[in-house]
């Protein structure tokens, strides 16, 4: 009887021992599961910019002197005009603009791409006629940031673009500067967009 009641205890023993190590298996495996799923799920942001494709009224300031201390802004107004390319993996604007220090006519070209799930954006003006360094970003939750580094007055310095508050006919644009490695960002240059109705849409 002795033995029996030894034997018994023994399998009781590794039975409840070896269930939660079993269990915790389990619960690791989902869990490697999950994230295998959600890492493939990662947002596809081909058609993040189609929002901007038709024709829109600009309202625009620029600070004149950024990083400066100075808060002396120019106003703009200008029309621009969006088109998709590529079915929304590339995005092309063209915008004419005019303020205190004359005309600006500039476009942006945006590319988008597929297995880093990230856009460039690529700036240029009539003048120079030459497409900038892009800024490289994404959008998350409706909110679309963009960075570079580039040269400033003799200076290193990181570039942030922002796409925010947008609606079906309106978006909100504005760039930063930062000369502290990202730490404070001034504003230096703000668009509002509202869409122009096509002339078919528009009253008689």
């Amino acid at each position: 009887m002795k033995s029996t009641h030894l034997l018994a205890y023994v399998l009781c023993s590794l039975l409840i021992t070896s269930w939660p190590r079993r269990s915790g298996a389990q619960q690791s495996s989902a869990a490697h599961t999950a994230n295998d799923q959600s890492s493939s799920l990662a947002h596809d942001g081909q058609h993040d910019f189609d929002f901007l494709v038709g024709t829109w009224k600009f309202q625009l300031k620029r600070r004149v002197k950024p990083l400066t201390g100075s808060n002396i802004w120019v106003e703009f107004d200008g029309i621009g005009v969006d088109r998709k390319v590529w079915d929304g993996k590339a995005n092309l604007d063209e915008v004419e603009l005019d303020g205190p220090s004359g005309h600006i006519e500039g476009l942006t070209l945006r590319l988008y791409n597929s297995e880093s799930h990230q856009w460039r954006l690529y700036w240029a003006n009539s003048k120079n006629g030459a497409l900038e360094q892009p800024m490289v970003g994404e959008f998350k939750n409706g909110v679309g940031e963009f960075f570079d580094q580039e040269p400033f007055n003799g200076r290193a310095i990181f570039v942030r673009y922002v796409w925010s508050q947008i609606t079906p006919n309106s978006a909100h644009f504005e760039q930063s500067f930062s000369d502290d490695g990202g730490k404070s960002w001034e504003v230096n240059w703000i668009t509002d967009q509202t869409r122009v109705a096509p002339e078919s849409a528009q009253p008689q």
